[in-house]
């Protein structure tokens, strides 16, 4: 935790120029006695009624095949018991996991983390609102943990309710603009959050401007140094929207927003802690960006009193996340699939791959889970796959073959994935799909 600590009131009272000094360390502390859990929620009659119907939903859903019972237990239980989130989060130390990207892996990491030391309930199918919450808490009420992912714009419902032991803040950027908005809307709802969570441990990426106008207020702040490959939405100043440019080195602005000094550094060896001790990621996921998701998860962990050999090596064995990374039998062959959403994300899968020639499989929808607009397609660095056989399929493959076209990228357009993958015969391809095509095609391959 931090050295330096504020009073709440002044962090909730500081203008929004007024930004605190950025040589924020902090240190580990002895872990607090885990708190007693068993049987809390019992003490409200309404409430373990509403669990009981909750759980009963969510046995029914799944027995009759029509889906996990993440949703529809948790929204029954709401539906009788609106303070359902507040009586269920009562008694466990809670880590709130949001962002952009990488929210579902780094919610299981540190999930797993957790369970080194003592149960913990999580949501890992993904369902990242109040419901999900409730549905994800009832499963067991002796947990003193949980680790939930909760959508950018629900955290301030999370902390009106409750107040999380610790808060990760992972990135900022563009997604599905036909619902979500803007990022400064987004900013501005976490901003909100923290102000109503003064005494939640804040884990925050400091290389994302974004973020660090949303956190730089909060009076407990642990900042993570990973780096920012996707910059297109954070080149302006989020306070006062001057120009800041090159976020790969120390930034400030004239308003008085600053990157801070790192906590946690992200190497290709794996963690640099502030104190010069390096800390080895042997991680079974690939890639930079993951390395980056188990230093926020083992910063949490460290911070709920976990150790860290035992948390790493749980966070290590992580071979897939609901099914990213995971290779399946598609079509009478093995794949690799890879989740992609937005400019961001396919910027760091693309990365993933860009290097490989097996064969590559992209798959892009317009459902209103993935949002209705693909204009996003024209802002990813599609050019890295100037050597690589590209085949496109999904609802949009014409709109993404036009813009393959334009970054003189070769491919074929399939009707979909089965005819993709009979026209590649070698290797083991990769299969990036944005969430729709990605969520039809892990169901599947479960099949």
């Amino acid at each position: 935790m931090t050295d330096t600590t504020r009073d709440s009131r002044e962090a909730t009272e500081r203008t929004p120029t007024e930004y605190p000094s950025t040589d924020q360390r902090w240190r580990v502390v002895p872990a607090p006695a885990l708190p007693p859990t068993r049987g809390a929620h019992r003490q409200d009659l309404r409430t373990t009624i509403a669990v009981d119907l909750g759980r009963l939903a969510a046995s029914m859903s799944r027995r009759l095949g029509m889906g996990s019972g993440g949703m529809i237990g948790g929204r029954l239980a709401l539906s009788v018991q609106p303070r359902a989130l507040r009586r269920l989060a009562s008694g466990r130390r809670v880590v709130m996991v949001t962002g952009t990207n990488g929210k579902t892996t780094t919610t299981q990491m540190v999930a797993e983390a957790l369970r080194s030391r003592a149960p913990a309930v999580s949501n890992g199918t993904g369902a990242n609102m109040l419901d999900g919450h409730v549905a994800a808490l009832m499963t067991r009420s002796d947990a003193p943990f949980a680790a939930l992912e909760v959508d950018e714009l629900h955290l301030v419902q999370v902390t009106e309710q409750f107040e999380p032991a610790v808060i990760l803040l992972l990135n900022l950027s563009r997604d599905q603009l036909d619902r979500v908005g803007e990022i400064r809307t987004v900013v501005a709802s976490l901003r909100r959050a923290l102000a109503q969570a003064p005494g939640a441990q804040v884990i925050a990426n400091r290389d994302d401007p974004n973020i660090v106008f949303a956190a730089a207020g909060h009076p407990a702040v642990t900042w993570i140094s990973g780096g920012v490959r996707w910059k297109d939405d954070a080149l302006n100043c989020p306070n006062c929207g001057e120009f800041i440019g090159d976020t790969d080195r120390g930034w400030r602005c004239a308003c008085g927003l600053a990157r801070p000094e790192a906590d946690w550094t992200v190497t290709e060896a794996g963690a640099l802690a502030a104190d010069g001790s390096q800390h080895e990621l042997d991680l079974s996921l690939p890639g930079h960006v993951n390395r980056v998701n188990a230093t926020f998860a083992l910063a949490a962990a460290l911070h709920l009193g976990c150790d860290e050999a035992a948390s790493l090596a749980r966070i290590g064995r992580i071979s897939e996340a609901a099914g990213r990374y995971r290779t399946v039998r598609l079509a009478g062959r093995e794949v690799r699939l890879l989740l992609a959403k937005n400019p961001a994300s396919w910027l760091e899968m693309l990365d993933l791959v860009g290097r490989e020639d097996q064969p590559l499989v992209l798959v892009v929808n317009s459902r209103e889970a993935d949002g209705h607009d693909v204009s996003w397609l024209w802002d990813v660095d599609f050019e890295v796959l100037r050597d690589r056989p590209v085949w496109v399929a999904g609802d949009r493959a014409l709109d993404l073959a036009v813009r393959l076209r334009y970054a003189e990228v070769p491919c074929a357009v399939a009707s979909g994935v089965d005819e993709a993958l009979s026209g590649s015969d070698r290797g083991v391809p990769d299969v990036i799909a944005n969430y729709t095509a990605f969520r039809d095609l892990v169901t599947r391959s479960r099949q």
